[in-house]
C-alpha cells in the first residue's frame, strides 16, 4: 500500500506567497502541543496497554471469527471499554461467511513417507472422507503458476514455494500474502486437486506453520489449501529435487458453514467542543486460532484503548471525540472494516484523522500522512513531538490508515500510517507462537505514546485535515 505521494496542489504555493494560504492552514495551538508533550511522556511509562492485551489473550485467548470465542471477545471488549471509563460503548453488526477448522493432517506417502507440519488456510475446502492423495507439482513463484499449462496441473497438488525474508517494514509480505491469497484460486482454476504453500513467514528454524486467508469466495469453487512450515517446505523441495514423483496425502476437516453475524465494538471519549467530529483509532478484535492473537491484533486493540484512556484522564476533555474501533473479522477479508466504511461513508467529512494499529507491538519508527496540503504544517507539528521517541516523518509517502481503516481512507478520510518495526513480526504472524510473551511492555508503551499524542493533537487542531468524499482517491494508499 506504500507508494510515492503525489503532490497535487502546486497552486497552493502561489496562494501561500500572498498570505491567504497561511490564514487557512490547519494548525495545532501551542497549549495543545505542550499538553501533548506531557501526555507523550506519561504514556511512555504507562502499563495500561500491556494489562489490556494480557487480559484479552488470557481471559479470551484465540478469537477465530464466528467461533464461540468471537462472542466472548465482544463481551470482553464491551466490559473493558466500560472499565476504562469510555463515555459511550456500542456495537455495529457485521455479517460474513462462517468458516470452521476441526482437524488437519498431511503426509508424504510412498518411498519417503513422513508427516508434514501444516495448517489449513482460511476458506479452504475440506478433503473428501478418507483424505486426498495426489502427486505434487512445484512452482517457485506465483507468476510461474500463472504462466503454467493447465495440463501440467490438472488433478495434482500445486506446491508454491516463494520465500519471504525479514524486513523492518515487512515489505516481503508482498510476496507471501499474494501467494497465499491468489495461489489456491489460480491453482483451482487450472484443475489442481489442492494447494500447498510455503508459509508466509520468516521463522526459518521453526516447524510451526502460518495460517491465513485464501481468495476463495464461492464455497462451490473452493479446493483444499494448506500452508507448510518453512522447514517442511524445504524438505518437500529437497524430495522433489531428487527428480522422482512425490505424492502427498491431505486430510483436512475444515470448510464453510453458512454465515455468521458478529459486530464491531466501539468506544468513545466524547469531545467537548465538536463531539460529532472524530479522531478514529483502533485494531481488530478477531485473531487466528493457532495462537492467542497477541501481536495480531490484541496489541492494536490495547494500544488504541490505552491511548484513548490516557486522553480521557487529562485535566480537560479533547475538543473532538476520540473513537476506538475494535474491528470484527479482519483476518478473513476486512469484513469489519468494509462494513464500517459502508455504514459511515456519508459521514466521512466528520472524520478528522485516523489510523489503525495492526503490525504487532514493535516500536513505531515512521509516520506518513494523506492530508490536504493546508494541513501539512499540523502534521509537521505532530512529527516534532514524536521525533524524540524515535518516529521519523516521511512526507514523500501517503498514509493508508491501517488495515481496516484503509476502507474509510478509501471513502475520503484523512489518514496516517504509523509503521512499526516488523523485523521479527512474520516469525509469529498467524501461527501458534503469537502469544503474550512476544510483546515487550516498553515497546508497547511507545506505541501508546505515539497514538495518544497524534490523536490528542488532531483533536485539538484548529482546522481539519481534509477528509471529504473521494478526497484521497488518487494517492494509492488504500488500494
Amino acid at each position: 500500500m506504500r507508494r510515492q505521494f503525489r503532490l497535487t496542489a502546486l497552486a497552493a504555493g502561489l496562494v501561500f506567497a500572498s498570505g491567504a494560504f497561511a490564514a487557512s492552514s490547519t494548525t495545532i495551538p501551542a497549549d495543545a502541543v505542550t499538553a501533548a508533550t506531557t501526555l507523550r511522556d506519561k504514556a511512555m511509562a504507562d502499563n495500561t496497554a500491556y494489562d489490556v492485551v494480557a487480559s484479552l489473550t488470557t481471559e479470551v485467548g484465540q478469537r477465530l471469527a464466528g467461533s464461540p470465542a468471537d462472542q466472548r471477545g465482544r463481551e470482553w471488549a464491551v466490559a473493558k471499554f466500560k472499565a476504562l471509563g469510555f463515555d459511550k460503548v456500542y456495537l455495529e453488526p457485521v455479517t460474513y461467511p462462517l468458516w470452521e477448522r476441526h482437524s488437519e493432517h498431511g503426509a508424504i506417502v510412498g518411498e519417503h513417507a513422513q508427516n508434514l507440519a501444516l495448517t489449513a488456510l482460511g476458506y479452504s475446502a475440506g478433503t473428501p472422507t478418507g483424505g486426498l492423495t495426489a502427486e505434487v507439482v512445484a512452482f517457485p513463484s506465483l507468476q510461474a503458476l500463472k504462466d503454467a499449462d493447465p495440463a501440467t496441473i490438472k488433478g495434482k497438488i500445486v506446491f508454491l514455494d516463494a520465500k519471504m525474508t525479514r524486513q523492518k517494514d515487512g515489505h516481503d509480505y508482498g510476496i507471501g500474502s499474494p501467494q497465499r491469497v491468489q495461489g489456491p484460486v489460480i491453482a483451482a482454476s487450472k484443475g489442481a486437486a489442492a494447494t500447498l504453500i510455503r508459509s508466509a513467514g520468516t521463522d526459518a528454524n521453526s516447524r510451526t506453520p502460518h495460517t491465513g486467508v485464501t481468495g476463495f469466495t464461492d464455497p462451490a469453487k473452493a479446493t483444499p489449501a494448506a500452508a507448510l512450515s518453512l522447514p517442511d517446505a524445504d524438505q518437500l523441495g529437497r524430495l522433489l529435487a531428487l527428480g522422482k514423483p512425490v505424492q502427498v496425502k491431505l486430510d483436512l476437516d475444515v470448510g464453510f458453514k453458512g454465515t455468521y453475524t458478529g459486530a464491531n465494538v466501539i468506544g468513545e471519549i466524547t469531545g467537548k467542543k465538536h463531539p460529532n467530529e472524530v479522531v478514529a483509532i483502533g485494531g481488530h478484535l478477531d485473531s487466528w486460532d493457532l495462537g492467542t492473537g497477541a501481536i495480531d491484533d490484541g496489541a492494536g486493540v490495547a494500544i488504541a484503548m490505552a491511548a484513548a484512556k490516557l486522553i480521557h484522564d487529562m485535566p480537560q476533555r479533547p475538543d473532538r471525540t476520540i473513537r476506538v474501533i475494535a474491528f470484527a473479522n479482519e483476518e478473513m477479508g476486512l469484513w469489519g472494516g468494509r462494513a464500517y466504511a459502508d455504514k459511515h461513508a456519508g459521514e466521512v467529512a466528520k472524520f478528522q484523522l485516523g489510523t489503525e494499529s495492526d503490525f504487532g507491538s514493535g516500536p513505531v519508527w515512521r509516520m506518513t500522512a494523506s492530508v490536504k496540503p493546508e494541513a501539512r504544517g499540523a502534521i509537521e507539528q505532530i512529527a516534532k513531538v514524536l521525533e524524540p521517541i524515535g518516529v521519523a516523518y516521511d512526507a514523500t509517502k501517503p498514509g493508508g490508515g491501517g488495515s481496516d481503516l484503509s476502507q474509510m481512507h478509501g471513502k475520503g478520510m484523512a489518514a496516517l500510517s504509523l509503521t512499526q518495526d516488523g523485523t521479527t513480526y512474520f516469525d509469529f504472524h498467524h501461527n501458534a507462537n503469537d502469544t503474550l510473551d512476544k510483546i515487550d511492555p516498553k515497546e508497547l508503551a511507545q506505541n501508546v505514546a505515539v497514538y495518544a499524542t497524534f490523536a490528542y493533537m488532531a483533536a485539538q487542531a484548529k482546522g481539519d485535515f481534509g477528509s471529504a468524499p473521494g478526497a484521497f482517491a488518487k494517492d494509492g494508499a488504500h488500494d
